[in-house]
């Protein structure tokens, strides 16, 4: 059976050809994770029972039991109000393709879009404007769009959504998708493509774009008829925010969009498998899925996603805590809707606390508990602690290389306990000597219940507190003073003390990045705001646009400021999305960090390549203002670019005027940009070369010095 009908998957080895395809078994992520692995081997439909009834009550209630233990059955943090019910506003008639298309996002409860028209996605910008409900920002780059729906779906936990035109508009999304894969965001993208006749053909703005992104998405679609495109629509957003979240590409040939039809809204899926279940509609609410009077022929998909954890598989974790005397909770990005659960198990154990970049805010960084981040840039005493620990219990984390340096000697002397959504990831790095897969927040309910019976563990482990705390002392993060010059770390740290923690930020790539997650506090999960595994720089920018959207206080939306900490380097890559900020008057802040040069990359020249300048230096050639001091050399003018898109902007170079500044920028209604003068000189620190392990942290030295 095909079970695709006439969509062609990136996995189906579509090369130029439009012809109906069976999706071939290929090699996959992980078991949950179904990234591009569906197999296509469906018996035929009438070979297969139609309703979970007439399965064995066991059956139904596994299945029933996996998809309440999923992520999405614990909710994400709410942003708009409840909708009403979906109404087709075509009342059963007669309409385009396109049309199909926006109200098959509406009928997924979406009301706002980030897209760019070109030649063949306009029908669907013409059947935006027809939609009562579905707002789109206009970005003014396509890669500014897809960043725009990561930082809308990092801040909200929901599927972002972007569309784009065929040809260099659909290849300017690639790196937002890839961005997206690599730290597991749940994404929708929709793409225009030529007529189905000229697909092959190499006709004008024709990109084979599945197959283009068929390694960096999580599923794709080519539909070549319009009787799919509901079910393919709905099966992208399952797809998109089930198991392990993830990009999905949909690309939509102009001819599909202009062809009239009357779309069946109670068509089966077809997200392979051979069983179609009926799931409860408490189910269906919990998942956010909408109840479109359809069978969910998911089966095979569901089977895929790990069963829900269980107390005895779970006592392993609290017998190694138990023998344990000097365990650290390591978490990452995994624990995002984990929050209660993750200190309530702090609470209940004591155990010190570390995260990784992804993860921070889940646990509070300016507790005493926390170690805050570990890994290349992280805090000396929490890269000490796993160093020591004789027990790591990481929930939510891939062992990535930032985080580990040489991966033998990572946690040498620990035990260690895994506790993951995606199997691939278990052992895949790293060998657990307990290892679960499940998800985090489920796993952790249950051992919070275990831990009740057990009582409070904290004595067990105050000498270990009293240890670490002794190292916190006297290993603190610190950062020179250099008179009356702004040094990034008190600017941001500053920033931090104004506005008590509570904006949410977004970075570019580079010094600035890890700067702020050094010394800015988050205290809730999705205030932080990054491209973590693909290090994207431009991000910074359009992910703020995005999180505003979210964020803006219409329609009932929560009203929070969001505020870029950017780089000189990495602002300029996506500097055009001013444009955008200022026409939507989104409360946009630019904490612009300009030291003239790319500082990451001078920071190792400076360590590792006798600070020989390899085209490290963005400032004019002539002058460079870190040696003349005048103001008439910083290069380029970022308070005139911003004054040119109308955007309020100033420029501060004393650290006497920056407490001022920042109070003018956060008091300053909408878009602002404030561009702060650093020396290039400073470095990130401590810092744990690549491959190196604790014993080789720096925690001392700058530009300045001869290495």
């Amino acid at each position: 059976m095909n079970i695709c009908g006439r969509i062609l998957d990136g996995r189906a080895g579509l090369a130029r050809r439009a012809v109906p395809a069976k999706l071939p078994t290929v090699k996959k992520r992980g078991p949950l994770d179904c990234r591009n692995d569906f197999d296509g081997n469906s018996p035929p439909l009438a070979a297969q029972v139609t309703r979970a009834a007439y399965r064995p009550r066991s059956y139904t209630a596994r299945v029933t039991a996996k998809l309440a233990s999923r992520p999405e059955a614990s909710g994400t943090p709410a942003v708009r109000p409840e909708t009403a019910p979906w109404v087709d506003r075509f009342n059963g008639e007669i309409r385009k393709g396109s049309d199909i298309l926006v109200q098959a996002l509406e009928r997924e409860g979406v009301d706002q879009v980030f897209a760019y028209p070109g030649g063949a996605s306009m029908e669907i910008h013409q059947a935006l404007t027809r939609s009562d409900t579905v707002v789109n920002y206009l970005c003014r780059h396509e890669q500014g769009e897809i960043f725009a729906a990561e930082g809308y779906a990092k801040a909200t936990g929901r599927v972002g959504v972007c569309i784009a035109t065929s040809g260099p508009g659909a290849t300017n999304l690639v790196t937002g998708l890839a961005d997206a894969m690599m730290d597991s965001v749940p994404l929708v993208a929709i793409t225009g493509q030529v007529p189905r006749r000229f697909i092959g053909t190499d006709a004008f703005q024709e990109t084979p774009i599945v197959e283009i992104t068929r390694q960096i998405t999580k599923h794709n679609f080519l539909v070549m008829d319009i009787k799919d495109l509901p079910r393919v629509m709905r099966e992208a957003f399952i797809l998109a925010r089930s198991g392990r979240p993830g990009p999905v590409i949909v690309d939509v040939p102009k001819d599909i969009q202009q062809q009239l039809d009357i779309p069946d809204w109670h068509q089966e899926l077809h997200i392979s498998g051979p069983v179609l279940v009926d799931v409860p509609k408490d189910i269906q609410q919990q998942l956010d899925i909408p109840d479109w009077h359809q069978e969910l022929h998911i089966s095979g998909y569901i089977d895929r996603l790990p069963e829900p954890p269980n107390s005895v598989q779970l006592m392993e974790v609290i017998e190694a805590i138990k023998g344990s005397k000097k365990p650290v909770i390591y978490y990452g990005g995994g624990c995002s809707d984990a929050r209660d659960e993750l200190r309530e198990f702090h609470r209940r154990t004591g155990i010190p606390i570390t995260s990784t970049l992804m993860g921070l805010g889940t646990f509070p960084t300016n507790e005493e508990a926390s170690l805050s981040m570990l890994g290349m840039h992280g805090t000396y005493y929490a890269n000490y602690a796993i160093d020591s620990a004789d027990l790591l219990i990481a929930l939510g984390v891939r062992f990535d290389d930032r985080v580990t340096g040489k991966l033998e000697a990572f946690a040498a002397r620990a035990r260690i306990v895994h506790i993951d959504i995606d199997a691939a990831e278990l052992g895949k790095n790293k060998t657990a000597h307990v290892s679960v897969n499940a998800d985090v927040k489920a796993s952790l309910r249950i051992i919070n219940r275990l831990l009740e019976t057990e009582g409070m563990l904290h004595a067990q482990f105050a000498p270990w507190r009293e240890e670490m705390g002794k190292v916190k002392t006297e290993n603190p993060m610190r950062y020179p003073i250099r008179g009356d010059v702004i040094v990034p770390q008190a600017a941001i740290e500053l920033l931090g003390e104004m506005t008590k923690g509570e904006a949410i930020i977004t970075t570019g790539v580079g010094q600035h990045q890890m700067f702020a997650a050094q010394w800015y506090p988050y205290i809730e999960p999705r205030r932080w705001i990054t491209s973590g595994g693909l290090g994207s720089m431009g991000f910074g920018l359009p992910s703020a646009l995005g999180a505003a959207v979210a964020f803006d206080g219409k329609n009932g939306r929560e009203k929070r400021v969001v505020i870029d900490i950017d780089g000189d380097g990495s602002f300029l890559m996506n500097c055009q999305e001013m444009a955008t900020i200022f026409i939507e008057q989104l409360d946009v802040k630019i904490f612009l960090i300009n030291n003239q040069h790319l500082g990451m990359v001078v920071q190792w020249e400076d360590r590792f390549y006798k600070a020989n300048r390899a085209h490290t230096y963005l400032g004019k050639r002539e002058a460079e203002w870190s040696e003349t001091n005048l103001e008439s050399d910083i290069y380029p003018d970022f308070v005139k670019m911003a004054e040119s898109f109308s955007v309020p902007a100033k420029r501060v170079i004393n650290k006497a005027d920056l407490r001022g500044c920042i109070q003018e920028m956060l008091d300053t209604p909408g878009p602002y940009l404030l561009e702060i003068m650093v020396p290039h000189i400073e470095h990130v620190l401590p810092m744990i070369p690549g491959g190196g392990t604790f014993a080789d942290i720096i925690v001392r030295g700058d530009g300045a010095d001869t290495y």
